[in-house]
């Protein structure tokens, strides 16, 4: 390292040899007018960029927020078309109980048939459907085993009979039938 002392450019620790001038006369106004310029330019354009920037990060925040409220509301009302569906099959449920002292058992069945065709049409709707296996092999995913019964009429692991119906919603298991299922006879 030399001396600053002896440094004849009068920077202490700059080698005068070692600056470069570069090509194309950098040193002159015009060409310093026009590389501020360029900055100036690069520079708003930068400002701009980070405006958008600022401004779709805000849209993504609103959009995310507004999302979330649907949901929301989404989750809060999503039985609301089920439940009116649903309210005509009450409403017969509530009529026989009115009238149950007065009708014969006749006009009650048929309007305990009616009302269950309501209720079934609503589950139709909602995507509701009956899973009643009898006579198909036995599927653990779709089927509860109450009980394992001996017979040479069916193969074994068959659905003999429904003790109570299961349902699908959409095609996913709502609840799963409750079935009789054929075992080996014993020897």
């Amino acid at each position: 390292m030399t001396d600053p002392t002896s440094d004849p450019s009068g920077a202490a620790g700059i080698d005068p040899e070692a600056t470069t001038v570069l090509e194309g006369g950098v040193g002159r106004p015009e060409v310093v007018a026009a590389l501020e310029q360029e900055l100036a330019t690069q520079r708003q354009k930068a400002e701009e960029h980070y405006n958008q920037y600022v401004r779709v990060l805000a849209e993504f925040d609103n959009y995310r927020k507004r999302s979330a409220r649907d949901l929301d509301s989404a989750r809060a009302f999503a039985v609301e078309r089920f439940a009116q569906e649903l309210l005509p099959a009450l409403d017969g449920f509530e009529l026989a109980l009115a009238n149950a002292e007065r009708a014969d058992a006749r006009s009650l069945l048929e309007g305990s048939a009616a009302t269950q065709r309501l209720l079934l049409k609503a589950f139709e709707k909602a995507g509701i459907a009956e899973l009643d296996p009898a006579g198909q092999p036995f599927d653990p995913q779709r089927h509860e085993a109450m009980m394992a019964e001996p017979t040479a009429q069916q193969p074994p692991n068959t659905v003999l009979r429904t003790v109570q119906k299961g349902y699908l919603l959409n095609g996913r298991v709502l609840r799963p039938a409750r079935v009789v299922v054929a075992r080996a006879p014993d020897a």
